[in-house]
């Protein structure tokens, strides 16, 4: 495996990472397991900003004068990042509604 090929596998492990803590964050502000749900948010956002890196190296590589081929493994990994940063945004969201609908129903 090139050295390209290694920043881009972890581009996308890293994202898809990301993303699963996220989705345990919404089941677990579900259960009102609220202290899970903000480690596992926290947990998200460090595989977010690993993947955020691999991406930053890739541009560096770049920059730096090494032709970065487009394949179709690439476009994978910027797709999984992208769907990663929306996804995890929207249920951020969609976590702070739920503790407030948790709380109003408590009272």
């Amino acid at each position: 495996m090139t050295d390209i090929e290694q920043v881009i596998m972890n581009l996308i492990v890293n994202s898809g990472t990301a993303k699963s803590f996220a989705y345990n964050a919404l089941t677990k502000v579900n259960e009102k397991n609220y202290l899970g749900c903000d480690a596992d948010l926290q947990q998200a956002h460090e595989y977010l900003k690993l993947a955020h890196n691999e991406q930053t190296a890739l541009l560096t590589m770049e920059a730096n004068g090494e032709k970065i081929a487009i394949s179709a493994l690439f476009i994978h990994a910027q797709d999984h990042l992208m769907a990663a940063i929306s996804e995890i945004t929207l249920l951020e969201q969609i976590i702070d509604l739920r503790k407030t609908v948790n709380s109003l129903i408590a009272n």
